[in-house]
């Protein structure tokens, strides 16, 4: 046993090394002639753990993310001869790899309009092109599924290397959809060629890149996948499937997770709420927790509840309209002048009888531009608990211009 152990160690570290030789410049085929043997048996978990440990060791992944193709071009003649995990319609993987084989269809039809748009331009073909990209954009809802849902549950095992790489190429791919529809967008103008040349080639990047990745899901992340989340991962998933939505198909329905009872007793545990910790709709806060989000808000709240008492106010670092706690369990008619009774108590009836659930407002004063919303609070069953107001000096938003990312921000 102690030799298989140490074999297989000593393997990992053989796989880790070759990766590390790529990094530090060496080919291909420089690599896969020395390590040919080894590299026949290599399978996509296999090269995920790799990946991974390099990671935690400290690796940067911004440095993995450029030489991902490098390191499956070493492996693909191993990776060609793995099955691809077999699963049955409804399956998370399944829809995946459905949504690819759909994607690779849009693909060919985005290259279709493009010849056909340079081969006849013209407003005609032009917008052809246009409503193609947009058709391939759909497939944002495969990449938000696998980086909101799938990366979160592997993480939970300690595998955060597909979340910290191939979330780069997925915007990556993004990057190139924006570019295709900024381009067809503004047209041709006076150099049609030069166009044409870069339609060709923004195109061509994001039609390799998707397709490299689509390989990669299949012969490496949804093997990586199988063999750690179980079965009631995988029933979670699927349950959270449908709030993000499908590219171009429509999830089966043929599997239904089946799990252990031990197993299932076991994930209840997980979504307990800790001692000290209020259960919430999606996860569990303690009160000081919430009290310090409802602070932070760039806006104001205030609650009143089925009997038009007010319960609560926000107590933010600049409030609009003063609050004072001596408000605490008065009827929310009598916080208003007496010539905006009638419109609140109207608000309020229509709230009561399901006539509206939303009421804004917005008004001008020292400097501010005050947007004001009350909302209709109504529990699972549709019964009337109350009604929030928001209220928010809007006039900083109504300034920006352009954009600013994340990426943007100065370190």
């Amino acid at each position: 046993m102690s030799e298989s152990i140490n074999n297989q160690t000593q393997r990992q570290e053989t796989l880790k090394n070759i990766i590390r030789r790529l990094h530090a410049g060496a080919s291909v085929d420089e690599v896969k002639a020395q390590f040919a043997e080894l590299l026949a048996g290599v399978g996509g978990d296999e090269i995920a753990r790799i990946e991974q440990a390099l990671v935690a060791e400290g690796l940067d992944p911004d440095q993995i993310k450029p030489l991902c193709d490098v390191h499956v071009a070493v492996f693909r003649e191993s990776l060609d001869t793995q099955a691809d995990p077999q699963t049955i319609p409804g399956h998370p993987v399944f829809t995946f790899r459905a949504e690819n084989l759909a994607v690779g269809r849009v693909l060919n039809n985005v290259r279709a309009a493009l010849d056909n748009y340079k081969a006849a331009p013209g407003e005609a073909t032009l917008q052809a092109a246009r409503e193609s990209v947009h058709k391939l954009r759909e497939y944002e809802r495969h990449y938000l599924r696998k980086e909101n849902i799938l990366f979160a549950y592997l993480e939970r095992y300690d595998f955060s290397g597909p979340s910290k790489v191939m979330w780069a190429v997925h915007d990556d791919i993004r990057a190139g959809w924006k570019k295709l529809t900024a381009l067809l967008n503004a047209g041709p103008g006076e150099d049609f060629a030069g166009f044409a040349a870069q339609l060709d080639e923004t195109f061509a990047l994001v039609d390799q890149t998707l397709r490299d990745m689509i390989y990669k899901e299949h012969k490496i992340l949804f093997p990586a996948a199988m063999a750690r989340l179980s079965e009631a991962d995988w029933g979670e998933i699927r349950a959270q499937e449908a709030e993000i939505g499908y590219a171009y198909i429509a999830a089966g329905r043929q599997w239904q997770a089946r799990v252990d009872p031990r197993e299932a007793e076991a994930q209840a545990e997980i979504g307990v709420a800790p001692e000290g910790l209020i259960p919430l709709n999606v996860g569990a806060l303690s009160a000081e927790q919430i009290s310090m989000m409802l602070t932070a808000l760039p806006v104001d709240i205030t609650f009143v509840d089925e009997n038009d008492a007010v319960r609560f106010f926000s107590q933010t670092r600049e409030r609009i309209f003063p609050r004072s706690p001596a408000i605490i369990g008065r009827k929310v008619q009598n916080c208003h002048p007496p010539q905006s009774m009638g419109r609140v108590q109207r608000i309020l009836d229509d709230f009561r009888a399901g006539v509206r659930d939303v009421a804004e407002f917005w008004i001008e004063m020292h400097g501010m531009f005050i947007h004001i919303r009350y909302f209709a609070l109504r529990d699972a069953a549709g019964t009337y608990r109350g009604a929030l107001e928001v209220t928010q000096n809007i006039a900083p938003l109504r300034a920006l211009e352009g954009e600013r990312r994340l990426l943007n921000e100065e370190a």
